[in-house]
């Protein structure tokens, strides 16, 4: 009987596997299953309805990097971040560093990697057919959005140390909590005062934010962000060029909007299920 039972379950799970796998749809013949619909949807916390109306997004998506042979490797990554680090003031190591400080570095590079191949795909698909921005589009942006192109002179922070990274984990989760294992200060910091690798941890937190933990003097930093005094606009010269990369990215955003738009429309869609 209970052989029966066994072969009953294995069967039943062998159904359900097949369900699960099962096409759902296709766009221009690429097969798009239910668990694949699932999965977005549990990964985006939507709908039906979205999690499909993004998976035909993507599968258009990586049908355009195919036909338009869009390729990135491990040289293309390091010279944007290379790029970066150049505009932070910092070498290539340092910038890393800082990155590694903040957030997993994989994750990061992985990010780099998707910015990359959006951009060599909009490089082909829309040669000559976004207007370039000149000189009073930038201001008019800059002029726009002055919040966006400030910097805090002073900042008040709280500045915690340890040996033992796990208190001051216990202490980012618990700040009234005291630990004989961390030392806590009061400091000022100013932008000339400060480092390149700290200028970027600090100007990345906001106001009544932790820093991550990150390593400094052979022990264990983290500082929360009190407050950000004595802001100071960023003049339009030393911004200028951050100013049209914003600008050219929503001109090309738009123009992929309205490209991959026209792709739905005309793509070859089959609902099997």
């Amino acid at each position: 009987m209970k052989k029966y039972i066994i072969i009953f379950m294995l069967s039943a799970l062998s159904l359900q596997a097949g369900l699960i796998n099962a096409i759902a749809f296709t766009v221009n013949n690429v097969p798009v299953t239910l668990y694949d619909i699932d999965e977005k949807m549990q990964e985006r916390k939507i709908s039906k309805e979205k999690a499909v109306s993004i998976l035909i997004d993507e599968a258009l998506y990586q049908e355009s990097l195919d036909k338009y042979n869009v390729v990135i490797d491990t040289f293309d990554i390091d010279n944007y971040i290379e790029k970066i680090a150049q505009s932070n003031n910092m070498s290539m190591h340092q910038f890393v560093n800082a990155v590694k400080q903040q957030q997993d570095y994989t994750l990061f590079t992985n990010d780099v990697k998707k910015r990359l191949k959006h951009q060599k795909l909009v490089s082909s698909i829309a040669s000559n057919k976004i207007i370039r921005a000149n000189d009073e589009d930038l201001e008019i942006y800059y002029n726009n959005n002055k919040d966006l192109f400030s910097i805090a002179n002073k900042i008040d922070v709280i500045q915690y140390t340890s040996k033992n990274k796990k208190a001051l984990i216990a202490t980012k989760n618990n700040p009234m909590m005291m630990n004989s294992d961390v030392l806590v200060n009061n400091i000022t910091l100013t932008q000339d005062t400060m480092d390149a690798q700290l200028k970027y941890i600090i100007n990345q937190t906001k106001e009544q934010s932790f820093t991550a933990i990150f390593a400094a003097n052979k022990t264990y930093n983290m500082l929360f962000v009190s407050k950000k005094d004595d802001v100071q606009k960023i003049q339009y010269k030393d911004v200028k060029a951050k100013i049209f990369n914003v600008v050219m990215e929503q001109r090309e955003k738009e123009y992929l909007k309205n490209y991959f738009e026209t792709l739905k429309i005309t793509a070859d869609i089959k609902v099997l299920r």
